[in-house]
C-alpha cells in the first residue's frame, strides 16, 4: 500500500472508535478488532539514492488508532522487556486520549532519548517482544508498535516546541568526568548534571553523539535530532569537550587527580573493528563498516564540495555480516553511488541477527543478498585495488552455542563473486588504550571493562557502561546501564 492508502485506512479506522475513545467504552473485543498501523515510508526507488529518513512517522490518527490496540495488562510484561522500564502503558494511555504532551513526560520519566530510541532500538527483541498482542498473533511483529508511538510523541514534542528541560538540584560542587558521549555517556551526564554535580563530557571525535553520529546512517537516525538532545543537555549545564581523547590527550587519572574530578564514567564504546584475517585484506578498496559509516555520516562524505574527506567510489559492493551495521553499510553504498550491492551472509536469512525492519528496506532498495557464502580470498588487480572476492558456498549443520545453527563450508565450492569495493561488518571489538593508560582498571580478555551489580570498576571512582561493558550491544541497554551508573555515582558522591 502506498502512504495515502495508509493514511485513509488510519482515519477511516479512527471515524470509528472516536467516540468510544471519547466516552472511554472502548472494550477489549473493540480493542482486538483494530488493524496494527503500517508506518509510511518514502518510496524505494527513490530513497535509495537519497540521505532523508526513510520511515516517515505516524500520522496523528495513526498514533491515536495504534494506541488504541494497547490491552493496558494489569501486569505489563513489556515493562519488563525495556532495559530502562519505561511505563509503556501509561505514555499508550496517554496517546490513546490525544493527550500527547503527558504522554512524552511519562517516557522521560526514565528515557530522555526518545526520539532516538524510537528510531533505532530493536523493540521486536525488548517491548513488544513481551507485549501480550504479540503474543495472542504469536509475532513481536503485530503487536503493538511501542517503539513507533514513542517516536511520534518524541517529535510532536520537538516539532511544536513543546521540550522542557528537567529540574536542576542544587549544586553539589562535584565533578563528574564522562568518557564518550554515546548513549551510556548522555544518559550519565543528564542524570548527574539533574543531581546538581558540574559535568564534563569528553569525546574523541569532532562531534559528540558517539555511534549515534558516526555508526548510524542519516537515513535512519537524523543527525539533527541527535545534536538536539544534546543542545539540551548544554542548557542544564553539562560541558562537552570534543577533540579530546582520553588516554593520549589526559590520562584518565589525570582527570580524577591533577583536573580535580570527583567520579568518571567510561562510555567509549566498541569501535575495534573485527576482520575477516584472510588473504587480500590490506587491498585497495576494503573498509571496516566502521570507517565506512564514520567517513559518511559523520563526515559526511557524499557531499563531495564541502566534505573533509574524500568518498571511494565504487560500483559494485559486496558487504560481508548480517546484522544491523551491514545493513546500513550496504544501504550507505547505494546512496553513495554504487550500482549494485550486495550482501554476503555465511547463514540463511532466518539467522540474520539484522532487525528484520532494516532488512525489508534493503530488500525494498534493491540489495542483493548472497545467503549461504562466505569471503576465503579478496582478490586484486595490477594496481593493488579489489576486484573480487573467492567464496565458498556453506550448508547449515547444528546449532552452535548462541542457538543459531553453525555454518558447514562446502568443500570444493570455490567461485568468485566480482566487485570493485569490500566493506567488512563483522563486529567490534573494545579499543584497548584505556585500560592499558589507566593503573588498575580491569578488564576480560576481549578488552570490556568489568564491572560490578551497580556498574562500578576495579578502580576507585571510575564506572563504566554500554558498549565497552557488554560488547556491540543496543543503544537502550546501553542507556539502562548508564542509569545504573549514575544512580551509583550520585549515592556515592552525597
Amino acid at each position: 500500500m502506498n502512504n495515502d492508502e495508509l493514511n485513509k485506512i488510519a482515519k477511516e479506522e479512527y471515524a470509528k472508535i472516536e467516540d468510544k475513545i471519547k466516552s472511554r467504552t472502548l472494550t477489549a473485543k473493540d480493542k482486538n478488532a483494530i488493524p496494527q498501523m503500517i508506518m509510511p515510508t518514502q518510496d524505494p526507488k527513490k530513497r535509495a539514492r537519497l540521505m532523508s529518513e526513510v520511515a516517515l512517522g505516524y500520522t496523528k490518527e495513526m498514533a491515536i488508532v495504534e494506541a488504541n490496540r494497547c490491552l493496558q495488562c494489569k501486569k505489563p510484561f513489556c515493562v519488563e522487556g525495556c532495559p530502562v522500564n519505561i511505563d509503556i502503558p501509561g505514555f499508550i494511555s496517554q496517546i490513546a486520549v490525544g493527550e500527547f504532551g503527558k504522554a512524552i513526560d511519562v517516557i522521560k520519566r526514565t528515557s530522555l532519548l526518545p526520539a532516538i530510541c524510537g528510531r533505532v532500538c530493536p523493540q521486536e527483541k525488548q517491548c513488544q517482544g513481551k507485549c501480550t498482542v504479540g503474543k495472542v498473533y504469536k509475532s513481536a511483529e503485530k503487536a503493538v508498535s511501542i517503539g513507533r508511538l514513542e517516536r511520534f510523541v518524541a517529535d510532536w514534542e520537538r516539532e511544536n516546541n513543546k521540550v522542557t528541560l528537567p529540574t536542576i538540584a542544587h549544586k553539589t560542587g562535584k565533578k563528574v568526568a564522562v568518557v564518550g558521549s554515546g548513549p551510556a555517556g548522555l544518559t550519565v551526564a543528564a542524570d548527574c548534571a539533574r543531581a546538581g554535580h558540574d559535568v564534563t563530557v569528553f569525546e574523541a571525535f569532532h562531534k559528540a553523539g558517539g555511534v549515534m553520529m558516526y555508526g548510524i546512517p542519516e537515513f535512519r537516525l537524523p543527525k539533527k535530532i541527535v545534536q538536539d538532545e544534546i543542545e539540551n543537555l548544554t542548557k542544564i549545564g553539562v560541558k562537552f569537550e570534543n577533540n579530546f581523547l582520553v588516554g593520549r590527550t589526559d590520562t584518565l587519572d589525570q582527570l580524577l587527580s591533577e583536573k580535580g574530578f570527583d567520579a568518571a564514567f567510561v562510555a567509549t564504546g566498541a569501535g575495534l573493528p573485527k576482520f575477516l584475517n584472510i588473504p587480500g585484506e590490506n587491498l585497495i578498496g576494503v573498509f571496516s563498516a566502521n570507517e565506512y559509516l564514520t567517513r559518511a555520516n559523520l563526515m559526511k562524505a557524499y557531499d563531495k564540495e564541502h566534505a573533509a574527506t574524500p568518498l571511494y567510489e565504487a560500483k559494485h559492493i559486496c558487504v560481508v555480516g548480517g546484522g544491523n551495521v551491514a545493513m546500513d553499510a550496504a544501504r550507505m553504498g547505494l546512496r553513495l553511488g554504487a550500482e549494485t550491492v550486495s550482501v554476503i551472509y555465511r547463514r540463511t536469512r532466518d539467522e540474520m541477527p539484522a532487525r528484520s525492519e532494516e532488512i525489508v528496506h534493503a530488500e525494498e532498495e534493491g540489495i542483493e543478498f548472497r545467503f549461504l557464502e562466505n569471503p576465503i580470498e579478496v582478490i586484486g588487480d595490477e594496481n593493488g585495488t579489489v576486484k573480487a572476492v573467492k567464496c565458498l558456498y556453506y550448508q547449515l549443520g547444528e546449532p552452535d552455542a548462541s542457538g543459531r545453527r553453525s555454518p558447514v563450508e562446502i568443500k570444493g565450492s570455490e567461485h568468485e563473486v566480482e566487485c570493485d569495493a569490500l566493506i567488512v561488518a563483522l563486529g567490534n571489538g573494545s579499543n584497548p588504550l584505556l585500560v592499558q593508560t589507566t593503573e588498575g582498571l580491569d578488564a576480560d580478555k576481549r578488552g570490556h571493562i568489568i564491572v560490578n551489580e551497580n556498574q562500578a570498576t576495579s578502580h576507585a571512582k571510575v564506572w563504566a557502561g554500554g558498549d565497552i561493558v557488554l560488547g556491540a550491544a543496543t543503544v537502550i541497554l546501553a542507556m539502562g546501564e548508564g542509569r545504573k551508573a549514575a544512580a551509583s555515582i550520585n549515592d556515592y558522591l552525597k
